[in-house]
């Protein structure tokens, strides 16, 4: 499938990068954003911009979207379907509800359009610089006919069959980690405040101590059910208990509700089970 003119839905930090790479490329591409201003701004890289969602369409060998949640990009879709030659690929890298994937295919199908759900691990820079991870689900068909023209998006991109929801499921696992590793970051530091230790020295541990360690090690067994005790459930709630404490009981976000799900696995009988035991079914 050759690709040649874009429309691109989204004129955000994210999907702006990804004009500006498009552009660089040598590809037309059209631009739609709520708040036309922010289209405007990506003229001086050579896109052209649209109030109307429709006329943005109009011509596209492609539509890409790259918006704020779901009920954006419906919104946006229905207010450009006319503009939206059959048989177009539509291509969605939002960060959606998985449930929603689906249905938004199904839709955009009955309107005789083509959908790929193709959400990415990136920040603006690397979407600019054509860097990151992209994901995708989606009829095999169309992700081998778009895949040379995705590769131009991204450092690495992998397809994950033909159920839509897959590349949205993976996208969340994903951000789950992210939350999970910066909200423990936080709660270092808070801790680190309520012993007076500076925040840089703190941070030290983390040169000391690597903690990626534990998703190959422990985590793996966790997915794999193995509880074999190496740090039992019981001592670790023992050790969340003591960084309450260290805190003086300041509000840890991910400690305070590790402790929690450590207090009801343990009333549950597994305080002799491996600390993994809190993904116990």
């Amino acid at each position: 499938m050759k690709i040649q003119t874009i429309a691109f839905y989204g004129a955000g930090m994210l999907g702006s990068g990804f004009v500006k790479s498009l552009r660089r490329q040598g590809y037309d591409v059209r631009v739609w954003n709520r708040t036309f201003s922010k289209a405007q701004a990506l003229e001086a890289a050579g896109a052209r911009a649209f109030e109307d969602a429709a006329e943005a369409a109009r011509g596209a060998d492609a539509v890409h979207l790259c918006l704020r949640d779901g009920d954006t990009v419906d919104g946006a879709l229905a207010a450009a379907m006319s503009g939206i030659a059959p048989g177009t690929p539509v291509i969605d890298h939002t960060t959606v509800a998985v449930d929603s994937v689906v249905p938004r295919a199904q839709r955009l199908q009955a309107a005789g359009l083509q959908f790929l759900s193709a959400p990415v691990f990136m920040g603006p820079a690397h979407a600019e610089s054509a860097q990151g991870t992209m994901l995708a689900s989606g009829p095999q068909a169309l992700y081998d006919a778009l895949e040379s023209h995705l590769a131009t998006m991204t450092g690495k991109l992998r397809y994950f069959g033909e159920n839509y929801e897959t590349a949205a499921t993976y996208k969340l696992l994903g951000n789950a980690m992210i939350l999970a590793v910066i909200g423990g970051v936080n709660d270092v530091l808070r801790i680190a405040d309520a012993r007076g230790m500076s925040r840089e020295s703190a941070f030290e541990i983390f040169s000391i101590f690597d903690p990626s360690l534990q998703i190959q090690g422990r985590g793996k067994k966790m997915a794999a059910g193995d509880f074999t005790p190496a740090w039992t459930l019981e001592m670790a709630r023992k050790d969340a208990r003591l960084m309450q404490a260290a805190a003086h009981h300041t509000p840890l976000p991910v400690i305070d509700g590790v402790e929690a799900a450590l207090a009801r696995a343990e009333a549950g009988g597994l305080g002799a089970h491996d600390l993994g035991a809190i993904a116990a079914r």
